[in-house]
């Protein structure tokens, strides 16, 4: 379809809704009333026309209507009249909505704030500025009012503020100045921007100062954030996503993201949607609420607010959604992450002290639980190796072996496990995937995937010094086919380290996109030859050309055309190359949700990522699933299990 103006922005063509033709306001109208009157009415006729009109051409049909009809719903409602009413409805009342709040400031540009603070001033006759004042508080409060002054057009002088200036730089600076400015505000603090606020703000201020960012000068295309600069599509998708997931829906955040983005870039947000859930949005509003679903069917023909998806499998794509998929390589690429671990070594240690207090919380009636945990989880795994020697030499006795005859089930698993060296630890993983009648292969996966070279080879060490044999003869007598021979690959710990390549980069990408074409097993071949060896940063360069040659994202690639281990295997490796933290939050997620918990898998996680990467997985944790790894955990599991648990956390976010 082409589309020579969407919004007011000529030339766009991502949105759903434009410019109906041979548009009468007054035949619409008429149809509006004829459709409504009477007992019962036909919604058919009403959300066809409705949806297949702009809302410019819904004023007009507004214009003509108001003498017979004195309330119309939120569709027919003027951009900034509708907005006005979502914040009016996000403070009003005993609770505030600052997710909404957020939403809604953070993505309008200034003529839309202007004309939004306008409208709720005619509509409820009261100053939107000092509602929010009396409503919100602390830093979070200042934000959202420096949010709703003419900021962007603003200098310094005026406002005078470090967070003013930030904002400003921001909301000014074109696409090409931010990457230089993001580059440079690493090189100086040693980490980017996004992590610096995460790592220093938490709450609801946290999440508006990560939105901030979304905002960009009208015009300019696709927006810019702080989060990696992601773009403003991306966001309404994870909203949109977080709306419906779960039991039942916020039909509130539904409706305001699907009327006031289905004329500015529904197309994209649709897209973003496939590329991060593997899901249609289409299909997703399908099985929410019986309004969205009629909004959204095909009642309304090829003009409804989300539009069909056009493509019935997760990785066909529209070009924008190869554009998304190739700028989000990139952003993964250009982003550098500083690691956060949840425990780091105790202050004032004495190995001696901690190893008669462990002593003493063993000897005699009973165990004291309490004084174990207070130590174990509060010092460094290079302290607790410290400890277990001096509780040798000083009382004779083997540390971890009284652990065992003291503790039970799965607290003396998680706590066995912190004693264990990390090589120690991962050698007892992989023998726990693999022994016994069946094989965790996922554990399997997760270890070899994730690990350095350095972290394989101490792992391989550790596992011929506990189970006399090697590794690689265990993993090739319990596993099969091309399967095994991925594993066999990793576990030798050769990756290469070297930086991208990117004459290389674009070569490998070229096979990756030729062996598309070829029969499922040399294609599969294929793909282990380069995602087994290249180091990560040439992978992410890799899997960002494959996109330019085949216009799909390789994680759609290995979904669609690939199946059981392999699959599994090679899009582990994917998703750890574009975002390591957030690969382990969603296998924290699936440990714990439904019904049971998979304690194997969140010990092994919890252990050995609290001294490198635990706090990056929690941030990723609630960003993806709106929900606290602790607040997880608390409901999952129990006692002094649950305690260190909690301890390793290390907080609620």
């Amino acid at each position: 379809q082409e589309v020579s103006c969407c919004n007011g922005r000529p030339g766009h063509t991502s949105c759903t809704i434009t410019d109906a033709a041979d548009f009468d306001p007054s035949a619409d109208a008429e149809a509006l009333y004829n459709a409504m009157k009477g007992f019962g009415s036909d919604k058919e006729a009403i959300l066809d026309l409705v949806t297949s009109r702009s809302n410019a051409q819904r004023q007009d049909v507004i214009a003509a209507y108001k003498s017979n009809f004195g309330k119309v719903q939120n569709i027919m409602l003027a951009p900034a009249y509708h907005d006005a009413k979502e914040i009016h409805d996000a403070i009003k009342g005993a609770g505030t909505n600052e997710k909404c709040l957020i939403e809604v400031l953070a993505s309008r540009n200034n003529r839309q704030i202007h004309e939004m603070v306008a409208a709720y001033k005619d509509a409820y006759g009261r100053d939107m500025e000092e509602d929010i004042i009396m409503d919100t508080s602390g830093h979070f409060k200042k934000m959202l009012v420096v949010l709703l002054q003419d900021l962007f057009a603003a200098g310094e002088e005026q406002w005078g503020t470090d967070e003013a200036k930030f904002i400003m730089i921001l909301g000014n600076r074109s696409m090409t100045h931010l990457h230089m400015v993001f580059d440079a505000y690493e090189k100086i603090a040693e980490t980017s921007i996004e992590d610096s606020i995460k790592n220093e703000l938490s709450g609801d201020f946290e999440r508006l100062m990560l939105a901030v960012g979304m905002k960009c000068n009208d015009g300019l295309s696709p927006d810019i954030t702080v989060q990696g600069i992601r773009s403003l599509p991306m966001f309404f998708a994870k909203r949109l996503y977080k709306s419906m997931k779960g039991l039942g829906t916020a039909d509130d955040t539904l409706i305001r993201i699907m009327i006031c983005r289905s004329e500015i870039d529904m197309l994209d947000i649709r897209e973003c949607f496939r590329l991060i859930y593997e899901k249609s949005l289409y299909n997703m509003i399908k099985k929410c609420t019986y309004l969205i679903r009629l909004v959204v069917s095909g009642f309304a023909k090829s003009a409804v607010l989300c539009q069909t998806d056009h493509y019935s499998l997760a990785g066909e794509f529209f070009p924008e959604a190869a554009q998304i998929a190739y700028k989000m390589w990139e952003l993964s690429a250009m982003t550098k992450v500083q690691l956060r671990p949840t425990v780091r070594p105790a202050s004032s240690f004495d190995p001696a002290a901690d190893a008669q207090a462990l002593r003493k919380a063993m000897k005699g009636f009973g165990t004291d639980e309490d004084a174990i945990i207070d130590i174990v989880a509060q010092r460094s795994n290079a302290q607790r190796q410290e400890i277990r020697q001096a509780f040798k030499s000083l009382l004779g006795r083997d540390l971890m072996k009284d652990l065992k005859s003291e503790l039970s089930k799965n607290l003396e698993r998680l706590i066995i496990g912190l004693m264990l060296t990390p090589a120690e630890f991962d050698a007892k993983m992989m023998q726990k995937a693999i022994e016994g009648a069946g094989t965790d292969e996922h554990a399997l996966i997760e270890i070899l995937v994730t690990r350095s070279n350095e972290e394989i080879l101490a792992m391989n060490a550790a596992y011929q010094d506990a189970y006399k044999k090697s590794l690689e003869e265990a993993i090739e007598s319990d596993t099969s086919g091309l399967f095994c021979r991925i594993l066999v690959s990793l576990v030798q710990g050769a990756r290469e380290e070297c930086p991208e390549d990117l004459e290389r980069a674009n070569a490998d990408a070229q096979e990756l996109a030729e062996a598309c074409n070829a029969d499922s097993d040399d294609m599969e071949v294929k793909f282990m030859s380069i995602l087994c060896t290249r180091s990560f940063p040439h992978l992410r360069k890799v899997m960002q050309e494959f996109v330019r040659y085949t216009n799909k994202d390789i994680e759609q690639t290995i979904k669609k055309d690939m199946s059981g281990d392999v699959k599994n295997a090679f899009y582990a490796i994917v998703r750890s190359v574009k975002n390591k933290p957030s690969y382990f939050a969603d296998r924290l997620y699936k440990a714990m949700k439904g019904l049971g918990t998979d304690d194997r898998a969140l010990i092994r996680i919890m252990v050995s990522r609290s001294e490198i990467d635990l706090f990056n997985i929690r941030k990723e944790f609630k960003e993806t699933h709106d929900v606290s790894l602790h607040e997880f955990i608390q409901g999952d599991t129990s006692g002094d299990y649950r305690k260190t648990l909690l301890m390793l956390c290390g907080g609620e976010d």
